[in-house]
């Protein structure tokens, strides 16, 4: 469910692009962003970090975009989100005693630190690489393909990452518990 709510409005801006326009779903988007947030307000009286980082940006790129009637800000968005959590990954491997993917998963996985700084890092090339080719995509092919991608590929690419890095988390973790026997 948390899923389908944190994707709402990427689903929904694609949507309003097919049956209208970029401006539109540009509107469809700032607006879900905002009930979205507001929802988990109400049900959980907590707002979750990535979600206001996320509405604010849209309201930004996408309120610049609507104002100026220029759909190049609401391209720059992503991007502007990738570095932002690549900078956070890599930041917090001299942040803290832990990097942040072992923060976020190392209740549920026993890996060595040495395997946490690798997974870290590689989020924050993941997300660094994702926002220029998120760039790559918006200058170089027509709209309508860059909401595709925006949609498609992009969630494919999150995706088949996850996999490899569940694969490398696997192995390491199989490692780690045959040392201890």
């Amino acid at each position: 469910m948390k899923l389908l709510t944190d994707f709402l409005p990427i689903v929904l801006f694609f949507v309003a692009y097919q049956l209208y326009d970029i401006y539109v779903a540009t509107a469809v988007a700032i607006a879900t962003s905002i009930l979205q947030v507001g929802y988990f307000w109400l049900l959980r009286k907590q707002l979750e970090k990535m979600h206001l980082v996320t509405l604010g940006l849209l309201v930004i790129f996408g309120g610049l975009t609507l104002l100026l009637r220029d759909p190049l800000f609401i391209k720059w968005k992503p991007t502007v989100v990738n570095w932002l959590f690549a900078t956070v990954f890599v930041g917090s491997q001299f942040i803290g005693k832990k990097p942040l993917v072992a923060r976020v998963m190392g209740h549920a996985v026993d890996l060595p630190d040495a395997i946490w700084g690798r997974l870290n890092i590689s989020w924050g090339l993941f997300f660094l690489v994702s926002g220029a080719l998120n760039l790559y995509v918006a200058f170089n092919f027509s709209e309508a393909a860059w909401v595709n991608f925006k949609l498609f590929g992009m969630l494919a690419l999150t995706v088949v990452f996850i996999i490899l890095q569940s694969f490398y988390m696997a192995r390491h973790a199989q490692d780690r518990s045959q040392e201890e026997s």
